[in-house]
């Protein structure tokens, strides 16, 4: 991680910048674009894509950026990049296309419309950062496959937890101690929120409403253990994993006593979760170490008595370091988080509240569902629906709240990429084709 800003430094005195394309001008791709035109060196931000032009168009004003070019084709646009002007576009194929570009950096949070993005890029050998754990949980494992046959790398990001959580892990792993659980701390987890009871705190914050829903029932976080269990080979203890609460903000040192499981005896190790420990918004490892003359030593350093040791990052800074991860994997061909052990845990879909037949599932972050990691193999025997799959299908059953809802439940929309690449995805890893 350290090399990282050597590199950059002398591509930038090269005049040799990594050129960048994003789709997508949220909040979040704000953020990355004020951090790669304004603030971190070696980087050139040549183009944006977004359904909206005008929101491609503020990204830029926001970082300072005031004249920019509007191309209409792939021509006109490979030229105005080749140039080093700031390009603005609605079609994202223009980006994916274009042989000056280095790497795509996909931030839509949609599955299916990203899903699309990725498979584009990735057949035109571009690098692809996904800031985008929807995609990444529910067909990560396929598009992998994907890239390392095209050589190119996919990853998700340094500064989202997944990524900092792998990091981390990696550290841990590196110094000789066996990591068992990989956890992140939550403030708050509420299965029946809404964008509704989140919309206040969205307004504060300018973010998408149903998006911070997706933080507060549990759907994110879930999206996001998933992830490090598919870059880990860990999987979850039980469905919705654990999940501990714990109060007046008990420090994450002793978090090896909150969960009711023997993690010594836990042959992959687990992903979970725990609620109102310090410090968060942070993650954590929890590892062992079997040579009695280290654990000596990691006693000396403060790491107490053992068996398990706790190690930890007290913060993490979203798009204020989704730069290391383009650097990452650029320069160095490095994923910060990728599927590595394939569909290890899934996130399901349950019901937020009783659901009637005929029904249409509305989308992540809404009224209906929420989400639950569930351990991948059981995902595939028992035909539970990826809750990465549910938007837009029609329920044929009345379903009680609570309930996991299965691909029999439902019918999914036609015609749709993710359902293609979800039936690759289990035919590689399960041996067999299902109806997704």
């Amino acid at each position: 991680m350290i090399i990282v800003d050597t590199a950059l430094e002398k591509r930038a005195a090269a005049g040799n910048p990594i050129v960048v394309g994003i789709v997508g001008a949220g909040a979040m791709a704000r953020g990355v674009a004020l951090q790669l035109i304004k603030y971190c060196k070696g980087f050139q931000l040549a183009g944006v894509s977004n359904r909206h032009i005008t929101g491609a168009e503020r990204l830029y004003r926001e970082a300072g950026v005031n004249e920019f070019s509007h191309p209409q084709n792939q021509s006109v646009f490979d030229s105005c990049v080749k140039q080093g002007r700031y390009c603005v576009v609605e079609d994202p194929t223009l980006l994916c296309r274009c042989p000056h570009i280095d790497v795509i950096v996909e931030i839509t949070g949609a599955v299916e419309f990203g899903a699309q993005v990725v498979v584009d890029a990735i057949n035109h050998d571009k690098h692809v950062v996904m800031m985008n754990a929807e995609v990444d949980s529910t067909v990560g494992p396929i598009l992998k496959t994907y890239a390392d046959q095209q050589g190119v790398v996919l990853t998700n990001v340094d500064g989202d937890q997944p990524g900092v959580l792998m990091n981390l892990y990696r550290f841990v792993r590196g110094i000789g101690v066996k990591p068992v659980l990989c956890g992140n701390i939550k403030g708050l987890q509420d299965p029946y929120r809404t964008p509704a009871t989140q919309q206040s705190f969205a307004d504060r914050w300018k973010q998408n409403a149903a998006m911070v829903t997706s933080f507060a029932d549990g759907t994110k976080i879930s999206f996001e253990q998933a992830l490090v269990a598919n870059a880990t080979g860990m999987r979850v203890a039980q469905r919705g994993m654990f999940g501990p609460t714990v109060t007046n903000g008990e420090h994450i040192d002793n978090a090896g006593q909150w969960y009711p499981i023997d993690l010594l005896s836990e042959q992959t190790g687990i992903v979970d979760y725990v609620v109102g420990a310090t410090p968060g918004p942070g993650v954590f490892v929890l590892g062992t170490h079997s040579d009695p003359a280290q654990q000596h030593f990691l006693e000396l350093y403060k790491l107490g008595t053992g068996p398990l040791y706790s190690f930890y990052t007290p913060y993490h800074l979203c798009h204020f370091e989704v730069h290391n991860t383009i650097a990452r994997a650029v320069l160095f061909k490095d994923a910060a988080i990728a599927p590595d052990f394939g569909p290890c845990v899934d996130v399901v879909a349950t019901a937020k509240r009783d659901l009637k037949a005929g029904e249409t599932l509305d989308g992540i972050g809404h009224y209906m569902t929420y989400g639950q990691c569930e351990n991948a193999d059981v995902v595939f025997n028992e035909q539970l629906l990826p809750i990465g799959l549910a938007e837009g299908a029609v329920i044929h059953q009345d379903i009680a709240k609570d309930s996991t809802l299965t691909l029999n439940d439902v019918t999914l929309p036609a015609g749709r990429l993710v359902d293609q690449l979800r039936s690759e995805q289990n035919k590689r890893f399960f041996n067999k084709a299902t109806n997704t």
